[in-house]
């Protein structure tokens, strides 16, 4: 079931330095989103402060979801309501395989009996069932789930086990933080596949990203740039190309021309 993402008017203080200085966007079940932009502008910023990051201090504006303020949900209660951010730097946790985690990962949202024995929690069988289809159509090995969540893996691999944990959880808002990064060109392919396949008419998808290469790939139906924390352009696809062309100099020629 989709669920609408509304930000408005959002203002983030990092260590006592106002980053995000008034974002407003709205995501739509069914669209794709690309946000672009030069180091240090807040793409970041946005996507950890709409998880609800502690070190990101929202001190103004709202964010909305489902028509309700998310600003005083915890992150797992985000999570739990759908919202999903893909990490542009993924954690390895040793001792923890990717098949281990991705089942507390929809434990923590099953309702009590969902096992069918009155306990809280998907049943091993129907858990199984469901990674198996889900390796199956991000085109993965069965033997990936047995590793250790990103011990020892490619950038390629990180990556590919951040849009598995988006099949699994299905989340009707999914932010990708610079997806791409470190990825050659074969890994971007595979994860943007991904991506594409998971993308549908309940679900919004918000790509953080610097390179058009990415958009290649993911089709975005909007494209917005951020500038010193702030959205100053969106336009369509053809914005992203454009940015590909004439870099990012035009937009701040522009904002220092009053945004003529």
């Amino acid at each position: 079931m989709g669920a609408e993402l509304e930000i408005k008017d959002l203002h983030v203080t990092v260590e006592d330095r106002e980053i995000l200085k008034g974002v407003s966007l709205k995501v739509k079940n069914g669209e794709i989103h690309a946000l672009m932009g030069p180091n240090g502008s807040g793409k970041s910023t946005l996507a950890y402060a709409l998880m609800g990051h502690p070190k990101y201090e929202v001190t103004a504006g709202d964010v909305l979801f489902a028509g309700e303020s998310v600003l005083e949900m915890e992150p797992d209660e985000r999570s739990r309501a759908g919202l999903f951010l893909a990490f542009q730097y993924p954690v390895a946790i040793p001792g923890v395989s990717v098949a281990n985690f991705l089942r507390m990962a929809l434990n923590a949202r099953a309702p009590a009996g969902e096992n069918g024995n009155g306990k809280k929690g998907i049943s091993i069988p129907k858990f199984r069932k469901l990674l198996k289809e889900k390796m199956a159509l991000l085109e993965m090995d069965s033997s990936f789930a047995g590793r250790y969540l990103n011990e020892g893996f490619s950038g390629g691999e990180k990556k590919r086990a951040e849009i598995l944990q988006m099949a699994m959880l299905e989340p009707a808002i999914a932010i990708l933080d610079e997806t791409d990064s470190g990825l050659d060109i074969d890994a971007l392919r595979i994860v943007a596949n991904g991506v594409n396949t998971l993308a549908g008419p309940g679900v919004g998808v918000l790509v953080i990203t610097h390179y058009q290469r990415l958009l290649n790939y993911i089709k975005p139906h909007f494209v917005h740039v951020m500038l010193n924390g702030r959205i100053v352009e969106s336009g369509g696809p053809d914005l992203a190309l454009h940015l590909e062309e004439k870099g990012y100099d035009w937009i701040r020629e522009m904002q220092e021309n009053g945004g003529a």
